[in-house]
Formats: structure tokens, C-alpha cells, sequence
């Protein structure tokens, strides 16, 4: 099995939606990288995503090329789930097996080499600290919600296949704590690139990517600029959630200050 260890994937530029050449430096991600991908719907955000996840190489329609490490990735990469070291989670995510979450992923836990003892366990125990609906073994998997299905697959991502690099498209809509999921897993030093519309999701990253008429427009590095406006987002961020919990919860929400 190909190593993860100090894997770096870069991705070269392709071509424009009329044809012409992208103009931008090759984009390196390593473990560790937060990065936000920006941009009017149908800017190109998925697509960009869609070309790492396949190891693109200028045989999408846009064009580029993502090496591994500086080099064609190996075969066993793109053809081989339990090698590949990318995982990819979007909101229409769902499991159709009339499975048990522990059968879930006792079944993905025996496909891989060097399974972590208790690892269906740890992924569980993951999960829900990215959700606040409560995940237990014994559900079944056809149950779950949105968040909690969410959840599960990035835990299951992070715990059992132990990819260094995730691709996490609009999932902030999906009901999980985005920030929980971006400490957590810095904390893994694991890759974490999202899709987003969230301005917080976006200010919490250490890159945007900015798309714009299927291109990479800019490449932005905010550094420290951007701390005040962050801490007012995710005052504003937590209060949203507030209200959207006590609206689940039946409450009417009157004039009252938050």
C-alpha cells in the first residue's frame, strides 16, 4: 500500500470555460492545510474539488493535472478505495444499506489493512462531537439525519480510513459544528478543504481559493488581517445558532435581546 506519510498534492492549472489558459500558481495542500473554496454558484467550486478527488489529469473538462508528491499519482491511488487518501463528503451524502451503524463500519473497518483497535468506537465517539444528535451503534444507518450521516462519514473518514486529506463540500448546511470539525481535525493534521458559502467556514481557513466562471480567480493568504471580523462572525454565528436551536425546540422567539 502506497505511504500517506508527508504527502503533498499540488494541482496545475487547466483551461477557462472558453478555452483559454487558467492563470494561477500551482496549489500545494498538505496535512495540516484549511482551506475554503469561495464563489457565486456555479463558479466552479465542485468541479475544482471533483478534479483532486479523481487525481485529474487533463482528462476532465477542465483541464488540470493533480500530482502527488510531484508525480502522476500511483495507480493503487485512484483504484484502490482502501489506498486512496482522499475522502470526499457532500451534503447529499446518504447510506441506502439497511445497516447498523456498528455494522456500517465493522464492514469498512475489515477492509482495511491495519485496523486501530476499537476503531468503530473512536469514530462513533467522533462523530458526535460533530453533531449534536446523539449517534449510537445500534441505529441504523437508513435513520440518520443529514448532520449525523455527515458526521459519521468524516469520523469514519478521519478514524478508519485515516485519509491525510478530506473534501467537505457545503456541508455547514448539513446541521454539524463547523468549527468543532476544523479544530478537531487540524488537530489531526488532516487536510481539510471545504466548498463553503459560510462566511465563518471561510474565515476560519487559512486559504480561499476564489472561483469565478469555472476558474481559480485568486488565491488569498488573510494571515492575522482578518481576526476582529472573525470574532464578530462567530458572535454572530453563535447566536444564529441559538435561535435555530430554540426554534427546533418549539420556542417563540420574540424581541427579547440575545
Amino acid at each position: 500500500m502506497p505511504s500517506f506519510e508527508n504527502i503533498v498534492i499540488t494541482v496545475y492549472p487547466g483551461r477557462t470555460k472558453d478555452g483559454r489558459p487558467e492563470n494561477f500558481e500551482p496549489i500545494s495542500i498538505a496535512p495540516g492545510d484549511t482551506i475554503s473554496i469561495v464563489g457565486p454558484t456555479g463558479s466552479g467550486k465542485t468541479a475544482f474539488i471533483n478534479d483532486i478527488e479523481v487525481f485529474a489529469q487533463g482528462d476532465t473538462v477542465t483541464g488540470r493535472r493533480v500530482l502527488v508528491n510531484g508525480e502522476v499519482p500511483p495507480e493503487e491511488f485512484i483504484r484502490n478505495p482502501a489506498c486512496k487518501p482522499i475522502a470526499m463528503i457532500t451534503q447529499n451524502t446518504k447510506c441506502l444499506a439497511d445497516l447498523t451503524v456498528g455494522e456500517f463500519l465493522s464492514m469498512h473497518v475489515s477492509t482495511r489493512e491495519n485496523p486501530l483497535e476499537n476503531a468503530v468506537g473512536e469514530a462513533i465517539a467522533l462523530a458526535n462531537h460533530f453533531t449534536g444528535e446523539k449517534i449510537v451503534e445500534s441505529a441504523r444507518m437508513s435513520s440518520l439525519s443529514g448532520g449525523q450521516t455527515r458526521s459519521l462519514m468524516i469520523a469514519d473518514a478521519v478514524v478508519i480510513s485515516d485519509t491525510p486529506i478530506l473534501l467537505l463540500d457545503e456541508i455547514e448546511n448539513a446541521g454539524i459544528f463547523k468549527d468543532e470539525v476544523i479544530t478537531r481535525l487540524k488537530g489531526k493534521n488532516k487536510a481539510v478543504i471545504f466548498v463553503t458559502h459560510d462566511p465563518y467556514v471561510s474565515l476560519l481557513s487559512d486559504r480561499r481559493i476564489v472561483m469565478r466562471g469555472g476558474e481559480v480567480k485568486a488565491v488569498l493568504y488573510p494571515g492575522n488581517s482578518e481576526t476582529e471580523t472573525l470574532e464578530k462572525i462567530r458572535r454572530m454565528d453563535c447566536e444564529i445558532s441559538e435561535i435555530r436551536e430554540r426554534i427546533r425546540m418549539g420556542e417563540i422567539i420574540g424581541g427579547e435581546s440575545q
